[in-house]
Protein backbone atom coordinates (compact mmCIF):
# COMPACT_ATOMS: atom_id res chain seq x y z
CA UNK A 1 0.00 0.00 0.00
CA UNK A 2 1.24 3.93 -0.65
CA UNK A 3 -1.31 5.45 1.11
CA UNK A 4 -3.26 3.28 3.45
CA UNK A 5 -6.34 4.78 4.99
CA UNK A 6 -9.23 2.97 7.26
CA UNK A 7 -12.80 3.33 6.25
CA UNK A 8 -15.98 3.78 8.88
CA UNK A 9 -16.35 0.11 9.07
CA UNK A 10 -13.38 -0.83 10.06
CA UNK A 11 -10.93 -2.15 6.75
CA UNK A 12 -7.97 -0.87 5.70
CA UNK A 13 -7.54 -0.08 1.66
CA UNK A 14 -5.87 1.58 -0.32
CA UNK A 15 -7.01 5.09 -0.48
CA UNK A 16 -7.19 5.70 -4.60
CA UNK A 17 -8.77 2.62 -4.81
CA UNK A 18 -11.45 3.52 -2.55
CA UNK A 19 -11.77 6.63 -4.99
CA UNK A 20 -12.27 4.69 -8.23
CA UNK A 21 -14.87 2.44 -6.02
CA UNK A 22 -16.95 5.68 -5.01
CA UNK A 23 -16.32 6.98 -8.34
CA UNK A 24 -17.92 4.22 -10.47
CA UNK A 25 -20.52 3.76 -7.29
CA UNK A 26 -19.24 0.12 -6.50
CA UNK A 27 -19.52 -1.24 -3.01
CA UNK A 28 -17.56 -4.68 -2.94
CA UNK A 29 -18.61 -7.75 -0.89
CA UNK A 30 -16.19 -8.53 1.04
CA UNK A 31 -15.13 -12.77 2.34
CA UNK A 32 -17.54 -12.59 5.07
CA UNK A 33 -20.51 -11.62 3.06
CA UNK A 34 -20.34 -7.57 4.54
CA UNK A 35 -19.66 -4.24 2.49
CA UNK A 36 -17.32 -1.79 3.59
CA UNK A 37 -18.88 1.48 4.32
CA UNK A 38 -16.65 4.38 2.29
CA UNK A 39 -18.51 7.15 4.42
CA UNK A 40 -15.51 7.95 6.35
CA UNK A 41 -11.84 7.74 5.16
CA UNK A 42 -8.89 8.26 8.16
CA UNK A 43 -5.33 7.97 7.27
CA UNK A 44 -4.45 4.58 9.27
CA UNK A 45 -1.00 5.86 10.62
CA UNK A 46 0.19 2.47 12.15
CA UNK A 47 -0.06 0.64 8.57
CA UNK A 48 2.04 3.42 6.72
CA UNK A 49 4.71 3.86 9.37
CA UNK A 50 5.20 0.04 9.67
CA UNK A 51 5.42 -0.05 5.63
CA UNK A 52 7.96 2.73 5.44
CA UNK A 53 9.91 1.41 8.63
CA UNK A 54 10.04 -2.19 6.31
CA UNK A 55 11.00 -0.83 3.34
CA UNK A 56 14.35 1.45 5.27
CA UNK A 57 15.44 -1.90 6.55
CA UNK A 58 14.98 -4.32 4.14
CA UNK A 59 16.47 -1.27 1.52
CA UNK A 60 13.20 -1.58 -0.68
CA UNK A 61 11.54 1.38 -2.44
CA UNK A 62 8.50 2.33 -0.94
CA UNK A 63 5.42 1.44 -3.33
CA UNK A 64 4.06 3.76 -5.77
CA UNK A 65 1.34 5.33 -5.91
CA UNK A 66 -1.56 2.83 -8.00
CA UNK A 67 -2.27 3.93 -11.46
CA UNK A 68 -5.95 5.11 -11.39
CA UNK A 69 -6.73 3.34 -14.80
CA UNK A 70 -5.67 0.15 -13.17
CA UNK A 71 -7.60 0.34 -10.51
CA UNK A 72 -10.46 1.24 -12.86
CA UNK A 73 -9.83 -1.84 -14.97
CA UNK A 74 -9.28 -3.82 -11.53
CA UNK A 75 -12.76 -2.46 -10.52
CA UNK A 76 -14.60 -3.21 -13.68
CA UNK A 77 -13.92 -6.40 -13.78
CA UNK A 78 -15.42 -7.43 -10.05
CA UNK A 79 -17.93 -5.61 -11.00
CA UNK A 80 -20.85 -8.23 -11.94
CA UNK A 81 -24.26 -6.53 -13.55
CA UNK A 82 -26.70 -6.41 -10.35
CA UNK A 83 -23.75 -4.79 -8.45
CA UNK A 84 -23.86 -1.80 -10.84
CA UNK A 85 -25.91 0.68 -8.86
CA UNK A 86 -27.18 4.38 -9.93
CA UNK A 87 -26.14 7.35 -7.38
CA UNK A 88 -29.72 7.67 -7.10
CA UNK A 89 -29.95 4.09 -5.34
CA UNK A 90 -26.85 4.58 -3.26
CA UNK A 91 -28.65 7.83 -1.98
CA UNK A 92 -31.62 5.48 -0.56
CA UNK A 93 -29.34 4.12 2.20
CA UNK A 94 -28.46 7.83 3.59
CA UNK A 95 -31.46 7.55 5.80
CA UNK A 96 -29.52 4.33 6.87
CA UNK A 97 -27.49 6.95 9.27
CA UNK A 98 -29.01 9.52 10.26
CA UNK A 99 -27.47 11.75 12.93
CA UNK A 100 -27.90 10.26 16.45
CA UNK A 101 -29.97 12.24 19.40
CA UNK A 102 -30.37 9.89 21.99
CA UNK A 103 -33.20 10.38 24.95
CA UNK A 104 -33.99 8.46 27.93
CA UNK A 105 -36.87 6.21 29.22
CA UNK A 106 -37.10 3.27 31.30
CA UNK A 107 -36.36 -0.18 29.83
CA UNK A 108 -39.26 -2.95 29.39
CA UNK A 109 -37.07 -5.30 30.73
CA UNK A 110 -36.30 -6.44 34.03
CA UNK A 111 -32.98 -5.46 36.90
CA UNK A 112 -29.35 -6.27 35.32
CA UNK A 113 -27.51 -8.32 37.67
CA UNK A 114 -23.30 -6.91 37.61
CA UNK A 115 -21.46 -9.91 37.27
CA UNK A 116 -18.19 -7.52 37.48
CA UNK A 117 -17.10 -9.31 40.67
CA UNK A 118 -18.10 -12.57 39.79
CA UNK A 119 -15.77 -14.91 40.52
CA UNK A 120 -16.43 -17.51 37.97
CA UNK A 121 -15.50 -15.31 35.11
CA UNK A 122 -11.92 -14.36 36.15
CA UNK A 123 -8.90 -13.75 33.89
CA UNK A 124 -5.50 -12.89 34.44
CA UNK A 125 -2.72 -11.25 32.54
CA UNK A 126 1.05 -13.21 32.49
CA UNK A 127 3.76 -10.32 32.56
CA UNK A 128 6.60 -12.61 31.19
CA UNK A 129 7.50 -16.23 30.21
CA UNK A 130 7.28 -18.69 32.71
CA UNK A 131 7.04 -16.32 35.53
CA UNK A 132 4.32 -15.63 37.80
CA UNK A 133 1.60 -13.27 36.26
CA UNK A 134 0.00 -10.39 37.93
CA UNK A 135 -4.43 -11.16 38.36
CA UNK A 136 -6.45 -8.49 36.54
CA UNK A 137 -9.50 -8.09 38.08
CA UNK A 138 -11.87 -9.29 34.97
CA UNK A 139 -15.11 -10.21 33.42
CA UNK A 140 -15.61 -11.32 30.08
CA UNK A 141 -19.35 -9.45 29.27
CA UNK A 142 -20.58 -6.14 30.11
CA UNK A 143 -21.86 -5.53 33.34
CA UNK A 144 -24.74 -4.06 31.52
CA UNK A 145 -25.92 -7.79 30.61
CA UNK A 146 -27.45 -10.33 32.50
CA UNK A 147 -29.21 -13.46 31.28
CA UNK A 148 -32.00 -15.77 33.28
CA UNK A 149 -30.86 -18.43 31.89
CA UNK A 150 -27.38 -20.03 30.23
CA UNK A 151 -28.21 -22.33 26.67
CA UNK A 152 -26.51 -25.02 26.39
CA UNK A 153 -26.87 -25.31 22.68
CA UNK A 154 -22.85 -25.81 20.97
CA UNK A 155 -22.58 -24.05 17.97
CA UNK A 156 -19.84 -25.14 15.75
CA UNK A 157 -18.04 -23.39 13.29
CA UNK A 158 -19.16 -25.86 10.29
CA UNK A 159 -23.05 -24.62 11.57
CA UNK A 160 -22.01 -21.17 11.39
CA UNK A 161 -20.60 -21.41 7.96
CA UNK A 162 -23.46 -23.11 6.61
CA UNK A 163 -26.01 -20.49 7.29
CA UNK A 164 -27.41 -19.07 3.76
CA UNK A 165 -27.73 -15.05 4.56
CA UNK A 166 -29.82 -14.78 1.20
CA UNK A 167 -31.81 -17.75 1.94
CA UNK A 168 -35.47 -17.32 3.30
CA UNK A 169 -36.47 -16.07 6.78
CA UNK A 170 -38.17 -18.19 9.27
CA UNK A 171 -41.44 -16.70 10.33
CA UNK A 172 -40.43 -15.35 13.38
CA UNK A 173 -37.36 -13.52 11.54
CA UNK A 174 -39.39 -12.14 9.17
CA UNK A 175 -42.03 -10.55 12.00
CA UNK A 176 -39.03 -9.06 13.80
CA UNK A 177 -37.59 -7.51 10.86
CA UNK A 178 -40.91 -6.33 9.65
CA UNK A 179 -41.53 -4.87 13.42
CA UNK A 180 -37.87 -3.29 13.12
CA UNK A 181 -38.82 -1.63 9.32
CA UNK A 182 -41.66 -0.53 10.65
CA UNK A 183 -42.72 3.49 10.05
CA UNK A 184 -45.16 3.25 13.57
CA UNK A 185 -42.84 3.83 16.77
CA UNK A 186 -44.73 0.95 18.52
CA UNK A 187 -44.15 -1.37 16.32
CA UNK A 188 -40.17 -0.72 16.38
CA UNK A 189 -40.69 -0.84 20.23
CA UNK A 190 -42.17 -3.79 19.93
CA UNK A 191 -39.15 -5.28 17.58
CA UNK A 192 -36.45 -3.81 19.67
CA UNK A 193 -37.96 -5.31 22.81
CA UNK A 194 -38.55 -8.90 20.98
CA UNK A 195 -35.17 -9.16 19.76
CA UNK A 196 -33.54 -8.20 23.35
CA UNK A 197 -35.10 -10.84 24.95
CA UNK A 198 -34.47 -13.55 22.14
CA UNK A 199 -30.96 -12.78 22.29
CA UNK A 200 -30.66 -12.57 26.21
CA UNK A 201 -30.33 -16.14 26.85
CA UNK A 202 -30.13 -17.93 23.45
CA UNK A 203 -26.54 -18.10 22.06
CA UNK A 204 -27.72 -20.29 18.91
CA UNK A 205 -30.67 -16.71 18.57
CA UNK A 206 -27.32 -14.28 19.13
CA UNK A 207 -25.92 -16.26 16.10
CA UNK A 208 -28.70 -16.71 13.65
CA UNK A 209 -30.25 -13.13 13.97
CA UNK A 210 -26.85 -11.02 13.36
CA UNK A 211 -27.50 -10.79 9.89
CA UNK A 212 -27.08 -7.97 7.75
CA UNK A 213 -31.25 -8.48 7.42
CA UNK A 214 -31.55 -7.68 11.24
CA UNK A 215 -28.16 -5.26 11.80
CA UNK A 216 -29.74 -3.13 9.26
CA UNK A 217 -32.61 -1.85 10.86
CA UNK A 218 -31.38 -2.28 14.27
CA UNK A 219 -28.70 0.42 13.64
CA UNK A 220 -31.87 2.70 12.58
CA UNK A 221 -33.58 2.09 15.67
CA UNK A 222 -29.85 2.96 17.55
CA UNK A 223 -30.74 6.61 16.33
CA UNK A 224 -34.13 6.74 17.16
CA UNK A 225 -35.11 9.66 19.07
CA UNK A 226 -37.89 7.21 21.16
CA UNK A 227 -36.37 6.33 24.43
CA UNK A 228 -37.72 2.89 24.49
CA UNK A 229 -36.94 1.80 21.56
CA UNK A 230 -33.46 3.09 21.26
CA UNK A 231 -32.44 1.96 24.62
CA UNK A 232 -33.74 -1.78 24.15
CA UNK A 233 -32.15 -1.43 20.50
CA UNK A 234 -28.42 -0.93 22.00
CA UNK A 235 -29.21 -3.55 24.77
CA UNK A 236 -29.97 -6.00 21.80
CA UNK A 237 -26.15 -5.33 20.03
CA UNK A 238 -24.84 -6.03 23.66
CA UNK A 239 -26.61 -9.35 23.07
CA UNK A 240 -25.71 -10.04 20.04
CA UNK A 241 -22.14 -8.53 20.13
CA UNK A 242 -21.47 -11.68 23.11
CA UNK A 243 -21.03 -14.04 20.58
CA UNK A 244 -17.38 -13.93 19.35
CA UNK A 245 -18.23 -14.66 15.40
CA UNK A 246 -20.39 -11.83 15.37
CA UNK A 247 -17.94 -9.37 16.91
CA UNK A 248 -16.49 -7.79 13.49
CA UNK A 249 -19.48 -8.20 11.35
CA UNK A 250 -20.89 -5.75 13.97
CA UNK A 251 -18.12 -3.30 13.65
CA UNK A 252 -17.82 -3.79 10.33
CA UNK A 253 -21.61 -2.81 9.86
CA UNK A 254 -21.11 0.56 11.18
CA UNK A 255 -22.10 0.38 14.92
CA UNK A 256 -19.13 1.85 16.38
CA UNK A 257 -20.31 5.62 15.65
CA UNK A 258 -23.63 5.44 16.99
CA UNK A 259 -22.04 3.93 20.10
CA UNK A 260 -19.78 6.47 20.65
CA UNK A 261 -22.66 9.13 20.07
CA UNK A 262 -24.23 7.68 22.90
CA UNK A 263 -21.12 8.03 25.05
CA UNK A 264 -20.77 11.59 24.13
CA UNK A 265 -24.54 12.32 24.25
CA UNK A 266 -26.83 9.77 25.93
CA UNK A 267 -29.28 9.24 28.77
CA UNK A 268 -27.27 7.38 31.79
CA UNK A 269 -28.68 3.74 29.94
CA UNK A 270 -28.07 4.77 27.14
CA UNK A 271 -24.14 5.27 28.36
CA UNK A 272 -23.95 1.67 30.24
CA UNK A 273 -25.14 0.07 27.24
CA UNK A 274 -22.97 1.45 24.97
CA UNK A 275 -19.77 1.27 27.01
CA UNK A 276 -20.97 -2.37 27.46
CA UNK A 277 -21.32 -2.86 23.91
CA UNK A 278 -17.44 -0.99 22.83
CA UNK A 279 -15.94 -3.72 25.72
CA UNK A 280 -17.74 -6.42 24.35
CA UNK A 281 -16.42 -5.39 20.99
CA UNK A 282 -13.01 -4.75 22.20
CA UNK A 283 -12.27 -8.20 22.80
CA UNK A 284 -11.42 -8.93 19.53
CA UNK A 285 -8.04 -8.47 18.23
CA UNK A 286 -9.63 -7.37 14.88
CA UNK A 287 -11.70 -4.68 15.94
CA UNK A 288 -9.38 -2.92 18.56
CA UNK A 289 -7.50 -0.46 16.22
CA UNK A 290 -10.74 0.43 14.06
CA UNK A 291 -12.50 1.24 17.29
CA UNK A 292 -9.71 3.17 18.01
CA UNK A 293 -9.12 4.89 15.11
CA UNK A 294 -13.25 6.22 14.57
CA UNK A 295 -12.74 7.92 17.44
CA UNK A 296 -14.16 6.09 20.94
CA UNK A 297 -10.67 6.57 23.17
CA UNK A 298 -11.36 9.60 24.34
CA UNK A 299 -15.37 9.12 25.25
CA UNK A 300 -14.82 6.11 27.13
CA UNK A 301 -12.22 8.43 28.94
CA UNK A 302 -14.92 10.69 30.07
CA UNK A 303 -17.02 7.99 30.83
CA UNK A 304 -14.92 7.25 33.45
CA UNK A 305 -16.00 9.68 35.37
CA UNK A 306 -19.80 8.70 34.79
CA UNK A 307 -22.20 8.52 37.77
CA UNK A 308 -23.09 4.43 36.81
CA UNK A 309 -21.17 2.34 38.08
CA UNK A 310 -21.76 -0.47 35.45
CA UNK A 311 -20.64 2.48 32.32
CA UNK A 312 -17.19 2.99 34.88
CA UNK A 313 -16.76 -0.24 35.25
CA UNK A 314 -16.61 -1.28 31.24
CA UNK A 315 -15.75 1.82 30.09
CA UNK A 316 -12.25 0.89 32.16
CA UNK A 317 -12.26 -2.72 30.27
CA UNK A 318 -12.81 -1.65 26.98
CA UNK A 319 -9.95 0.80 27.30
CA UNK A 320 -7.73 -1.60 28.98
CA UNK A 321 -8.54 -3.72 26.13
CA UNK A 322 -8.20 -0.98 23.58
CA UNK A 323 -4.32 -0.02 24.94
CA UNK A 324 -3.28 -3.85 23.93
CA UNK A 325 -2.88 -2.16 20.37
CA UNK A 326 0.44 0.34 20.53
CA UNK A 327 -1.26 2.64 18.17
CA UNK A 328 -4.25 3.01 20.47
CA UNK A 329 -1.48 3.52 23.31
CA UNK A 330 0.33 6.31 21.44
CA UNK A 331 -3.48 7.93 20.87
CA UNK A 332 -4.33 7.81 24.36
CA UNK A 333 -0.79 9.32 25.55
CA UNK A 334 -1.44 11.79 22.94
CA UNK A 335 -4.51 13.32 24.53
CA UNK A 336 -2.91 13.65 27.82
CA UNK A 337 -4.72 11.21 29.60
CA UNK A 338 -2.05 10.17 32.16
CA UNK A 339 -2.05 12.80 34.45
CA UNK A 340 -6.02 12.43 34.89
CA UNK A 341 -5.59 8.15 35.09
CA UNK A 342 -2.96 9.04 38.09
CA UNK A 343 -5.11 10.77 39.90
CA UNK A 344 -7.71 8.84 40.00
CA UNK A 345 -5.71 6.10 40.91
CA UNK A 346 -4.67 8.61 44.01
CA UNK A 347 -8.04 8.62 44.65
CA UNK A 348 -8.89 5.60 44.74
CA UNK A 349 -11.41 5.82 41.51
CA UNK A 350 -11.70 2.64 39.64
CA UNK A 351 -7.92 1.80 40.97
CA UNK A 352 -7.26 -1.61 39.80
CA UNK A 353 -8.82 -1.09 36.24
CA UNK A 354 -7.36 2.42 36.39
CA UNK A 355 -3.59 0.70 36.73
CA UNK A 356 -4.43 -2.23 34.10
CA UNK A 357 -4.77 0.65 31.15
CA UNK A 358 -1.95 2.02 33.32
CA UNK A 359 0.46 -0.78 33.04
CA UNK A 360 -0.95 -1.16 29.14
CA UNK A 361 0.71 2.81 28.69
CA UNK A 362 4.13 2.36 30.14
CA UNK A 363 4.87 -0.98 27.40
CA UNK A 364 5.25 1.98 24.90
CA UNK A 365 8.14 4.65 24.71
CA UNK A 366 5.49 7.82 24.74
CA UNK A 367 3.89 6.10 27.85
CA UNK A 368 6.85 5.66 29.99
CA UNK A 369 7.86 9.14 29.52
CA UNK A 370 4.57 10.76 30.06
CA UNK A 371 4.52 8.70 33.07
CA UNK A 372 7.75 9.74 34.69
CA UNK A 373 7.24 12.97 33.48
CA UNK A 374 3.63 12.79 35.53
CA UNK A 375 6.06 11.38 38.87
CA UNK A 376 4.58 8.18 38.46
CA UNK A 377 6.66 6.29 40.25
CA UNK A 378 6.50 8.20 43.32
CA UNK A 379 2.43 7.76 43.34
CA UNK A 380 2.57 3.85 42.60
CA UNK A 381 5.29 3.43 45.58
CA UNK A 382 3.60 6.29 47.55
CA UNK A 383 0.47 4.39 47.36
CA UNK A 384 2.57 1.16 48.36
CA UNK A 385 3.89 2.49 51.70
CA UNK A 386 0.39 3.90 53.10
CA UNK A 387 -1.34 0.91 52.17
CA UNK A 388 -3.95 2.92 50.58
CA UNK A 389 -4.65 0.57 47.83
CA UNK A 390 -7.87 -1.23 48.82
CA UNK A 391 -7.57 -5.06 47.44
CA UNK A 392 -4.37 -7.04 47.14
CA UNK A 393 -4.98 -7.22 43.12
CA UNK A 394 -5.04 -3.59 42.98
CA UNK A 395 -1.81 -3.77 44.73
CA UNK A 396 -0.62 -6.37 42.35
CA UNK A 397 -1.26 -4.16 39.62
CA UNK A 398 0.62 -1.11 41.36
CA UNK A 399 3.55 -3.67 41.23
CA UNK A 400 3.05 -4.44 37.65
CA UNK A 401 2.94 -0.74 37.05
CA UNK A 402 5.85 -0.25 38.34
CA UNK A 403 8.05 -3.09 36.74
CA UNK A 404 6.39 -2.06 33.43
CA UNK A 405 8.02 1.58 34.33
CA UNK A 406 11.62 -0.17 34.91
CA UNK A 407 11.73 -1.16 31.38
CA UNK A 408 15.72 -0.67 30.63
CA UNK A 409 15.37 2.94 31.93
CA UNK A 410 17.99 4.46 34.10
CA UNK A 411 15.51 7.45 34.70
CA UNK A 412 13.20 5.33 36.33
CA UNK A 413 16.38 4.15 38.71
CA UNK A 414 17.00 7.81 39.91
CA UNK A 415 13.31 8.65 40.36
CA UNK A 416 12.50 5.15 42.23
CA UNK A 417 15.33 5.92 44.54
CA UNK A 418 14.30 9.18 45.09
CA UNK A 419 10.69 7.94 46.21
CA UNK A 420 13.05 5.72 48.45
CA UNK A 421 10.93 2.55 46.25
CA UNK A 422 13.56 -0.02 47.92
CA UNK A 423 12.63 -0.16 51.18
CA UNK A 424 8.97 -0.39 50.27
CA UNK A 425 9.60 -3.65 47.06
CA UNK A 426 11.56 -5.42 49.92
CA UNK A 427 8.58 -5.39 52.01
CA UNK A 428 6.14 -6.42 49.08
CA UNK A 429 8.98 -9.04 47.98
CA UNK A 430 9.45 -10.55 51.60
CA UNK A 431 6.03 -10.02 53.61
CA UNK A 432 2.56 -8.30 52.54
CA UNK A 433 3.43 -9.46 48.56
CA UNK A 434 1.37 -12.33 47.25
CA UNK A 435 3.64 -14.72 44.82
CA UNK A 436 3.08 -12.81 41.65
CA UNK A 437 3.81 -8.83 43.38
CA UNK A 438 6.78 -11.05 45.18
CA UNK A 439 8.38 -12.01 41.76
CA UNK A 440 7.88 -8.68 40.21
CA UNK A 441 9.71 -6.49 43.43
CA UNK A 442 12.18 -9.05 43.36
CA UNK A 443 13.19 -8.21 39.64
CA UNK A 444 12.57 -4.16 40.12
CA UNK A 445 15.27 -4.75 43.21
CA UNK A 446 17.54 -6.92 41.01
CA UNK A 447 17.66 -4.17 38.12
CA UNK A 448 17.93 -1.38 40.65
CA UNK A 449 20.92 -3.06 42.71
CA UNK A 450 22.82 -3.82 39.30
CA UNK A 451 25.19 -1.56 38.05
CA UNK A 452 25.59 -1.12 34.38
CA UNK A 453 24.29 1.54 31.71
CA UNK A 454 20.28 0.22 32.30
CA UNK A 455 20.41 -2.65 30.15
CA UNK A 456 21.21 -5.34 33.19
CA UNK A 457 18.05 -6.60 32.81
CA UNK A 458 16.93 -6.07 29.30
CA UNK A 459 16.48 -9.67 28.06
CA UNK A 460 14.10 -10.17 30.63
CA UNK A 461 12.22 -7.26 29.72
CA UNK A 462 12.27 -7.27 25.90
CA UNK A 463 10.20 -10.32 25.53
CA UNK A 464 7.59 -9.23 27.75
CA UNK A 465 7.07 -5.91 27.03
CA UNK A 466 8.19 -4.89 23.77
CA UNK A 467 6.39 -7.45 22.23
CA UNK A 468 3.66 -5.87 22.86
CA UNK A 469 2.75 -5.35 26.75
CA UNK A 470 0.04 -6.88 28.93
CA UNK A 471 -1.47 -9.20 25.77
CA UNK A 472 -2.56 -12.52 26.63
CA UNK A 473 -5.00 -13.83 28.97
CA UNK A 474 -5.68 -16.74 30.61
CA UNK A 475 -9.11 -17.98 31.55
CA UNK A 476 -9.36 -19.29 35.16
CA UNK A 477 -13.16 -19.50 35.29
CA UNK A 478 -15.01 -22.57 36.80
CA UNK A 479 -15.83 -24.71 34.17
CA UNK A 480 -18.30 -24.40 31.24
CA UNK A 481 -17.10 -24.77 27.60
CA UNK A 482 -15.31 -22.54 25.31
CA UNK A 483 -16.62 -19.85 23.84
CA UNK A 484 -16.60 -16.65 22.61
CA UNK A 485 -16.51 -15.23 25.69
CA UNK A 486 -14.44 -17.20 27.54
CA UNK A 487 -11.37 -17.44 24.42
CA UNK A 488 -8.14 -16.52 25.60
CA UNK A 489 -6.91 -12.88 23.91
Amino acid sequence: MSDPVVVASGQTFERLSIQVCNDLSFSPTLPDGTRPDFSTIIPNLNIRTSIQNWCRKTKTVHPPAPDYSSLERIVKDAMEPDLRVSEKELLKAVPDNPPVIFSHAATELGPRVNHFNSGSSEESVVIGGASPGTPLPFTVRPTCFSSSSVSSVEITEVEIQGQNPSGPLSEEEEKLVAKMKSNEVFEQEEGAISLRNLTRSSEEARVSLCTHRVLSPLRSLVASRYGVVQVNAVASLVNLSLERQNKVRIVRSGFVPYLIDALKGGSSETQEHAAGALFSLALDDDNKMAIGVLGALQPLMHALRSESERTRHDSALALYHLTLVQSNRVKLVKLGVVSTLLSMVKSGTLASRVLLILCNLAVCMEGRTAMLDADAVECFVGLLRENELDSESTRENCVAALYALSHRSLRFKGLAREARAMEVLKEVAEVTGTERAREKAKRILQMMRAAGDGDDDGSEHDGVLESGGLTRMRYRGSGGRNNANTTTF
